[in-house]
């Protein structure tokens, strides 16, 4: 729970306050006066005396009721303090800088629970230990420099680490961008950004919060609370880019199912930021880049003019922007001469627009206004104008921050020269406007939010499975993998079809069965994880002698029971899994087998509840989906039922928990049906 004082106190007392401003102490008691925080001050400081202009108390017995503590003490002395402040000063809202808590040791850890369970005691919040504080409208509670001024139409940014806060603050107002509230987490000992997010969720107010929100993440603690609440907030009209650090792991394990190989920690992160609607970024320039983006006006399209005045910065722009799925559309021919006429010899207009390093302030003003009143095809324009240093560019600044703001397309402006035209870039910035410094990275970023993916609004799944069979089932066994051919019994009740299949264990059975035997067929052995490997695997069996000579081969590799028959079919390979990672929702796996999802890594995940139409959805974006729908003469594979699978598989996994793990590779693809034809499941009880 936020506690309203911790985010609107009318007082605060800052346990630590100094006139050194180059400790926490004394920054932060400089912020907030600086700042002007409306509200009654305090300070505490065994020194005693006044300290910047402020009345200092000895020891925090002698404050009288505050609402908020800011806290930059050592750590052993922390939940003295707090015990004070919660039991006796009624204090609601606790900011605490000191590190020496969980981070450091065993100790530390002992006195972070201790805090923790004073301020949960209390009623009360805590952001911290080991953070920067916050900023926000009511008063500037951080001990770091730059702080950037409130402003109600600015980025609201949420950090799990307060070093990585002021990094993106200094690279964000460096383009122009600004701030309506700051909160930072440090440990989360007991608020994590998913109580942030949920309060600002439940606290949305359209036309007053702040509409594009930053998160840099290093944990989640409940990811299904947080992709309901970002979801819901995207749903409310907001925006949302986050970075997800910790991508990698150290190490490696050994998987037995290609779900497993495939199925990282990452991949779960993705799957949660597509399913709320999340511009995920993995690094600060790309993120303040798209927050940058994200602020202005929105384009109605993917065509864009670019005008410049050099040459090769518009190239490469149009090389990003075309290989990312926007476009820069050629200029009819007429429009074209109609814009050389404005411009001098040399100049181009086909599209980038060139007006060459001697262009002018008038010139780009009628380019711009040409863009804006007779190209219906231009959904948006980006400027790219420096400057090589011979004069001053504030008329052209100037002018284009002017049609920023009158034009209804989006324009962007893209200023490279931060030396030559620093005086003017500053100015620019000035007056309200973004810059963006590299076109290459304006250009990747620009692509990521055009082709930001809605939100899911899927509730529950499209098919409904009695689990009652399959939880009886797996009530007799035990962890690990299933049999075979209880696998293909979950699969069967699930509705899932698969081939006919015979397990043998002994050759008398073997004997018995190979006069009404369909050759040819597949002999797997059963038992060993990766039978592949071992010699397993016999295909095209075609003759009885191969076929018990198969079988005894088989059975002899170490850890054999049994052998799997199945009669031999060719189709499209296709393959679906799923995955339990840690509290995360499972996520469902899919895409076309052999060596699409071996090699070429073809595949797409989604998090659950996984609809048949936002699995048909993302069929579509495979790139094997073409051959999967049927080209040149060849028949695709039933798509329908592709999707229909995957919906069942999520189900499925939504309504067994016990299952870990579920692998089906390959399933058989025909125009007409799919067939199971191996299927690994997992099982955790």
């Amino acid at each position: 729970m936020i506690h309203h004082k911790i985010l609107n106190p009318k007082s605060i007392v800052v346990i630590g306050g100094s006139e050194n401003l180059e400790n926490p102490g004394g920054r932060v008691l400089y912020n907030l006066l600086e700042h002007q925080y409306k509200g009654k001050l305090y300070v505490v400081n065994p020194k005693g005396g006044e300290i910047q202009g402020q009345k200092t108390f000895l020891r925090a017995e002698e404050l009288p009721q505050v609402d908020l503590a800011i806290i930059a003490i050592p750590a052993a002395q922390v939940p003295e303090v707090m015990q004070i402040l919660t039991e006796d000063k009624n204090t609601k809202g606790f900011i605490i800088f000191s590190a020496g808590f969980a981070e450091k040791d065993q100790k530390g850890a002992e006195l972070e629970q201790e805090i923790k369970e004073l301020v949960e005691k209390a009623g009360a919040t805590l952001l911290g230990p080991n953070n920067i504080g916050l900023i926000n409208r009511k008063y500037a509670g951080v001990f770091t420099q730059p702080v950037p001024k409130f402003d109600p139409d600015g980025v609201e940014f949420l950090s799990a680490s307060g070093a990585t806060a002021v990094f993106v603050m200094e690279t964000a107002l460096a383009m122009g961008l600004t701030f309506s509230n700051v909160y930072t987490f440090g440990n989360s000992a007991q608020t994590c950004i998913e109580d942030m997010l949920e309060y600002l969720d439940e606290h949305y107010i359209a036309g007053e919060s702040a509409k594009v929100k930053l998160l840099y993440i290093e944990s989640f603690k409940d990811p299904a609370r947080f992709l309901k609440h970002a979801s819901s907030l995207i749903r409310k009209g907001c925006k949302l880019a986050a970075i997800k650090a910790g991508r990698t792991e150290a190490g490696s394990r050994a998987a037995s199912s290609h779900t497993g190989a495939m199925a990282s920690p990452d991949v779960f992160t993705e799957a949660l930021f597509e399913k709320a609607g999340i511009i995920r970024c993995f690094g600060r320039t790309e993120l303040v880049t798209v927050a940058g983006i994200l602020l202005q006006k929105e384009s109605k399209g993917k065509n864009l003019a670019i005008i410049t005045h050099a040459g090769g910065p518009g190239v490469m722009l149009t090389d990003v922007l075309s290989k990312k799925g926007l476009q820069v559309p050629q200029i009819k021919r007429k429009d074209s001469q109609n814009l050389l006429s404005e411009l001098y010899d040399g100049a181009s207009a086909n599209n980038p627009i060139d007006l060459l390093a001697t262009g002018t302030a008038d010139q780009l003003g009628k380019v711009i206004d040409y863009c804006e009143n007779n190209l219906s095809e231009i959904d948006a324009m980006a400027v790219i104008f420096g400057s090589p240093g011979l004069k001053k560019v504030a008329e052209v600044y100037q002018l284009l921050s002017d049609k920023i703001h009158r034009c209804s397309k989006p324009i962007y402006a893209i200023l490279p020269s931060v030396l030559n035209a620093k005086e003017e870039i500053s100015a620019f910035l000035s007056m309200g406007n973004i810059a963006f410094f590299d076109e290459v990275l304006f250009g990747e970023a620009l692509a990521k939010v055009y082709h930001q993916k809605r939100v899911c609004r899927t509730e529950k799944h499209s098919f409904e499975i009695d689990t009652t069979p399959i939880k009886e089932l797996i009530s007799h066994c035990q962890n690990g993998y299933l049999s075979p051919e209880k696998a293909m019994d979950v699969l069967r009740w699930a509705g899932i079809a698969v081939v006919q299949t015979y397990l043998i264990k002994e050759e008398k059975n073997l004997l018995k069965m190979t006069d009404t035997l369909p050759f040819p067929v597949a002999q797997k052995v059963i038992g060993p994880t990766h039978k592949s490997d071992l010699g397993g695997v016999k295909l095209n069996v075609s003759n009885k002698k191969d076929f018990l000579n198969n079988f005894r081969e088989l059975m002899a590799i170490p850890g054999a029971q049994g052998v799997l028959v199945q009669p031999m079919i060719k189709g499209h390979e296709i393959f679906i899994g799923a995955k339990r990672e840690g509290n995360f929702p499972p996520i469902v796996l899919f895409g076309s087998g052999g060596i699409y999802v071996e090699v070429l890594k073809d595949l797409r995940s989604a998090m659950n509840p996984v609809s048949t139409s936002e699995a048909f959805e993302l069929i579509s974006q495979l790139h094997s989906y073409p051959l999967l729908k049927g080209i040149r003469g060849q028949k695709g594979i039933h798509l329908t039922l592709f999707a229909e699978y995957i919906s069942r598989v999520s189900a499925l996994m939504d309504g067994v928990p016990e299952i870990k793990e579920l692998d089906i590779n390959p399933c058989m693809a025909f125009e007409k049906e799919l067939l199971a034809v191996d299927v690994r499941i997992r099982i955790e009880k």
